[in-house]
């Protein structure tokens, strides 16, 4: 299934981080059993961050270990996070108090997230968190795991840290949350984090921080969230879906603080999500392509169903691209995303080279035409330059069950669940009934962003969002991302959505300017050291 992947150490931004226990820590951390965040209850770190342009800036800051976010909690193992607030960078003494707060997910492929036994910034990851060190790493990229029998990889994480150590130099707060995931069982061997499970952890945690304004550092009314893949889907779900009532119950059953879990802005990169529909999307995308698993297409009239059903899909959703492109449809969405997205991307990475290096990449690429600065290729040009696909078909509800998404819908003692009518009406693995179950309309709604931007909008909703992808990235379709973006400005919100050309899934090349959008867009001010 693919739902997160692997961000590799390209993605890391050019961060180093070496951090340390200073002398005279202050008094241990929060105790899980109260909401009541302690001021106090820190240790004192130093840590150096070497920025985007290569400049070393020496960081110090509090640092809370790992506090539950719940007062009902099903594993707090999972269900805690960690702050880091600045208190001295370069020498010169800041004050946090009133910067934003990034609230940095590390889920990858909807796995459980713990910053349980974190020891620093950064240092958050997928199934137990930090490393043993003393130090944390500079980067929580895992690897993946073996491919399904489907042919397609279930990652286990995805996060890399050089987004929160950047943002810890820029004088921000850092939130890092755990969150559980979709492989944690119970001694009953009940499944305990699949859907709705991450979405409304990560809810409570937000709400934690609200509660706690005054006491915590930061700004709690300008938290920004950020995650990559699947991460990326639950930052944008955490944005599109800020204090909509179908969360409600499941809050409560957690005893989440009584407090608004809106946000106000969303950094989503390589988004897995509009899971019911992301087969279609794919095949329109990738139909065509080979597989990598095989070397040959897919299944054709599978394909071709699936896409079909796309062209049904999109053309309910009523949306425009941006830049008064006019209406998105299954048959313009390739001139939509080669306009909006792809050209300039190539445009942008050539424009950048050396003419020299230029010159050598447009003779190993010949698809694209140079002329007047600007970048020209068609469709299938593009597709053929990208080559073989990552996932067989279908791409997230697999016949056999087997990806990742299916153990996402997974209930009870029951790993693995269809949520598309054609998976369930395709099934090989024998299952008695051919539909799906009854409790999955529901678990969609409360996993899909699009819901609460296009179906039922919310008001309370992110009005900003940055979003990134790699013109590579075949783990899901390229109008995944497009969609959201287009939804989000068709309700008037400010989008900021690039490609980064020949970039696979997780990576994040403009770290520096995410950070400076952060401080744009909350108006955040802090004078230069």
């Amino acid at each position: 299934m693919g739902i997160g992947a692997t961000a590799g150490v390209a993605a890391a931004g050019g961060i180093a981080l070496g951090a340390q226990a200073s002398t005279g820590s202050s008094s241990s951390a929060s105790s899980s059993g109260s909401l009541v965040f302690d001021p106090d209850g820190y240790e004192k770190l130093t840590t150096t961050v070497t920025g985007t342009n290569g400049a070393e800036h020496a960081v110090t800051y509090h640092f809370w270990k790992a506090i539950t976010y719940v007062a009902k909690p099903v594993d707090a193992t999972y269900q805690s996070l960690v702050v880091s607030a600045p208190v001295e960078i370069d020498g010169k003494a800041v004050d946090a108090s009133d910067a934003p707060i990034l609230f940095a997910n590390s889920v990858g492929g909807y796995m459980p997230s713990s910053v349980a036994d974190a020891t620093g910034v950064g240092a958050g990851g997928m199934g137990g968190g930090a490393p043993g060190s003393g130090a944390p790493s500079g980067s929580a990229a895992p690897s993946a795991s073996a491919p399904g029998t489907n042919g397609n990889t279930n990652a286990t994480g995805g996060a890399t840290a050089s987004n929160q150590l950047l943002a810890l130099a820029a004088g921000y707060v850092v939130v890092e949350p755990g969150a559980r995931g979709r492989t944690l069982k119970n001694s009953a061997g009940e499944y305990y984090g699949t859907a709705p499970a991450a979405i409304v952890d990560l809810k409570a945690a937000v709400r934690y921080v609200r509660s706690n304004k005054g006491r915590i550092p930061g700004d709690v009314d300008r938290i920004v969230s950020a995650g990559t893949s699947a991460g990326g889907a639950l930052s944008a779900l955490l944005g599109a879906s800020g204090d909509s009532p179908i969360y409600d119950p499941y809050l409560k059953e957690l005893g989440a603080a009584d407090a608004s879990d809106a946000i106000f802005a969303t950094g989503a990169w390589c988004p897995i999500t509009d899971l019911e529909h992301a087969d279609g999307a794919y095949e329109w995308n990738w139909g065509a392509n080979a597989t990598q698993s095989t070397g040959k297409v897919v299944d054709q009239s599978v394909s071709r169903d699936l896409a079909a059903q796309f062209a049904e899909y999109q053309a309910s959703l009523r949306l425009r691209g941006l830049n008064r492109f006019g209406a998105l449809t299954a048959r313009n969405y390739d001139d939509y995303l080669l306009e909006q997205y792809l050209r300039p991307s190539a445009t942008r990475y050539l424009a950048a080279l050396s003419a020299s290096e230029r010159e050598t990449y447009l003779a190993k690429n010949t698809f694209i035409t140079w002329s007047g600065g600007k970048a020209t290729f068609t469709w299938d040009g593009y597709l053929a330059h990208v080559g073989a696909r990552k996932k067989t078909a279908p791409a997230f509800d697999a016949f056999d069950l087997s990806a990742g998404e299916n153990n996402e819908f997974g209930a009870g003692t029951t790993a693995n669940r269809h949520f598309t009518a054609y998976g369930a009406k395709n099934d090989t693995t024998g299952l008695g009934t051919k539909r799906v179950a009854a409790d999955i309309p529901e678990k969609l709604r409360l996993m899909n962003p699009m819901h609460h931007l296009v179906d039922k909008v919310n008001g309370r909703r992110s009005k900003h969002w940055w979003i990134r992808l790699g013109t590579d990235d075949t783990d899901t379709s390229h109008v995944i991302s497009a969609n959201l973006a287009a939804a989000a400005a068709g309700l008037g919100d400010e989008v900021n959505h690039l490609y980064y050309w020949d970039q696979g899934h997780g990576a994040n090349t403009d770290p520096g300017d995410f950070i400076a959008w952060i401080a744009e867009v909350t108006g955040f001010k802090r004078a230069k050291n």
